[in-house]
């Protein structure tokens, strides 16, 4: 069922839940093009109804429709409108979490919006379908990453510039305890010495960051105790309050955090094969390592949901276009 012009004045009159048992489906779709048609007034009723319903609102049509600020998501096609409710349908509860962060988020200060993004995060690690895919994965007896040699960061200093290199190439990167902490350690060194006044951040290894290290996803005694920890050891919230310093280039996979952290600099450049995803959905999540704000004050909460509910993996020329990255450069350029 898709709610268009002529529907939309009885919507507005029924709860989210009867409009969802009547679609049998687990988000709410809008026809972009035809709410058009409707008065300024009557748009502007849809969107203060659209930011009270308790589940994602899909847009149907143009992204350049002057109603998408009256739901989550855009997508172009019926194809997509039937991709996006199959994947919302899978993990119904991490899509309303998800969409309601970046509704929130939108427009507060970034240290207010990574508070909501933990704790609707936390939320999740709580939830049956985090449990559920947690049980799955596990079941399976993951391998835990190899144990590599050396620092898991390196720092180079030339005068007042610093190179950060994330050096755990076998495993990709992938963004464990240890990478945290020390990518934390790093950053507070710049913090404390003003007279660092460009910071160059790559990595080692095929992959800048293949995303958290799914091993110990779990490991943490609570999520009460993970939203404190997140709000006290945080890459985000200090690349944020000095973000003009800062300038990553990324290569090969950036999953997840490989992309989120990133996206907090000011100045972000990627090879031209690089490749971005946000693949939390599936697992119950939503972005938690700083991503709902980070990206979508990039290229705005519909595509930072799109990536998320979609589980699009988007290209280097794709992410230009967007504003995900600055710049397509090859290593070294």
């Amino acid at each position: 069922m898709i709610l268009d012009a002529k529907s939309i004045h009885s919507a507005l009159l029924r709860t989210s839940n009867e409009l969802l048992d009547e679609s049998v489906q687990s988000a709410i779709v809008l026809d972009l093009n035809s709410l058009e048609s409707l008065s300024d007034d009557v748009v502007s009723q849809v969107e203060q109804w659209y930011k009270q319903q308790p589940c994602p609102i899909v847009g149907f049509g143009s992204s350049q429709s002057t109603t998408t600020r009256c739901v989550d998501v855009v997508v172009e096609s019926e194809k997509e409108v039937k991709t996006v409710l199959r994947r919302i349908g899978g993990n119904p509860q991490a899509a309303t979490v998800l969409v309601q962060v970046l509704r929130t988020a939108e427009g507060l200060p970034y240290e207010d919006g990574l508070v909501i993004e933990s704790l609707g995060y936390s939320t999740l690690q709580a939830g049956q379908e985090f449990k559920q895919w947690l049980a799955t994965y596990q079941s399976k007896k993951p391998v835990a990453p190899h144990v590599e040699s050396g620092e898991p960061v390196l720092l180079d200093r030339k005068g007042n510039q610093l190179t950060i290199t994330l050096n755990r190439p076998e495993n990709n990167n992938s963004y464990t305890v240890e990478m945290r902490d020390a990518l934390v350690d790093s950053i507070r060194f710049v913090q404390l010495d003003k007279d660092i006044r460009e910071v160059y951040v790559k990595a080692n290894g095929r992959s800048f960051c293949s995303g958290g290290e799914l091993t110990e996803f779990g490991s943490v005694s609570s999520p009460t105790l993970g939203h404190l920890v997140r709000s006290q050891i945080s890459p985000a919230r200090l690349l944020l309050s000095m973000a003009d310093r800062f300038h990553f280039h990324l290569h090969g996979a950036c999953v997840g955090s490989g992309i989120e952290i990133p996206a907090c600099a000011g100045k972000v450049t990627a090879d031209s094969k690089t490749v971005f995803w946000l693949p939390e959905l599936a697992m119950g999540l939503i972005p938690g390592a700083g991503g709902c704000v980070s990206i979508s004050r990039r290229i705005g909460r519909h595509k930072t949901a799109y990536m998320v509910l979609m589980n699009k993996k988007i290209s280097a020329e794709k992410a230009l276009e967007w504003g995900l990255i600055d710049d397509i450069l090859e290593h070294g350029e």
